[in-house]
């Protein structure tokens, strides 16, 4: 069996805190820290194996040395590794933003879309964060706003509390508000496309740049419809699963999970400290092979398809992410007879 840590990689985008480090157990000697890049097989921050004979290895490097496997049957659609998981520390207001779909972004950036979710871990006590439309507006309206910064006008403004949920399917605009640190589980994709940005300046003394043709050309400009589809899951669609695990240490202080050879299985761990062990395929008693990790508040925990029975002991608060088969997928069928063909 293999129970891999994760050592994420590292963003100081100028929006970011420091709770990350102060709270979460981040190794981290800058002095902002915006996002930590959990699970990533991305080349703009992946991140590494802590433990066991690939320990110092990025995950990318230990997928190719053990075989696409790995990840299981489910992910065998997916040119590349299909999320990215992160922590995100918004100390400011990030910027309003879209994300394109595949099609789009695979045409214009060479990689995929960005569908997204968000876990609220934790938020002050007036945060808000925008999410889509108040009302469908026109192309025009759109840009007309984005020149004259009154975008904010016609957004909608959302309070949140730790706990809540947001599905952000590509297309939609949203920006995460002041306060708030999220866990984010999305399409393992970097592309972003900026709206605007309170006028804020970078390191470099600049503007940041805005892309408006692009958001102009993928934003959805209606409202949002929300939908339950998700249940029993905190979040569910083709590209990621996502369940929630809550062990209090008393009444609820184990559970057993299986890794399939469908899907690896990632953990995050939003609060809390126990263990995690994985004893294979050899059945539920422990044997010298049985393998354990500890884990406290901000662990990541990657365990490859196949390893089969799992525990997870203590107190904890955790996100379990998985990659379920693609939903409904179209088969055609083609019957080419002597004197015609059926579709």
């Amino acid at each position: 069996p293999s129970l891999y840590r994760l050592r994420p990689a590292f963003k100081d985008y100028l929006w970011g805190g420091h709770r990350l480090v102060d709270e979460y157990n981040k190794e981290y000697d800058g002095d902002i820290l915006a996002e930590t890049w959990e699970l990533s097989c991305h080349p703009d921050g992946p991140s590494r194996i802590a433990n066991g004979r690939y320990a110092g290895k990025t995950l990318a490097e230990y997928i190719e040395a053990e075989g696409k496997g790995v990840l299981g049957n489910h992910c065998r659609r997916f040119r590349d590794f299909p999320i990215l998981i992160k922590f995100i520390d918004a100390k400011q207001d990030l910027s309003v933003q879209v994300h394109p779909d595949n099609r789009y972004a695979l045409k214009n950036e060479g990689q995929y879309g960005k569908t997204e979710m968000w876990y609220v871990v934790d938020a002050g006590e007036d945060a808000t964060l925008y999410y889509g439309f108040k009302q469908e507006i026109s192309k025009e309206e759109f840009a007309e706003r984005i020149q004259n910064d009154t975008v904010l006008d016609v957004l909608n403004k959302v309070p949140v509390q730790k706990g809540d949920v947001l599905f952000i399917e590509s297309g939609t605009i949203h920006a995460i508000g002041a306060d708030i640190l999220i866990a984010e589980i999305q399409q393992n994709s970097n592309v972003t496309y900026r709206v605007y940005d309170y006028g804020r300046v970078g390191k470099d003394g600049k503007k940041r740049d805005l892309h408006i043709e692009k958001a102009l050309a993928v934003t959805d400009r209606v409202p949002l419809i929300k939908t339950k589809k998700s249940y029993p899951h905190v979040a569910d669609c083709d590209y990621f699963t996502v369940d929630k695990l809550n062990l209090d240490g008393k009444m609820m202080r184990r559970m057993e999970g299986r890794v399939s050879d469908e899907s690896f299985v990632s953990i995050l761990i939003l609060d809390g400290e126990g263990t995690v062990s994985c004893v294979g395929d050899r059945g539920r008693e422990e044997t010298d092979s049985t393998q354990r990790v500890s884990y406290r508040k901000g662990d990541s925990l990657f365990l490859p398809a196949g390893s089969g029975d799992y525990v997870i002991e203590g107190s904890c608060d955790a996100l379990i992410t998985t990659i379920r088969d693609k939903a409904a997928p179209v088969r055609i069928g083609i019957d080419i007879g002597g004197t015609d063909t059926k579709i």
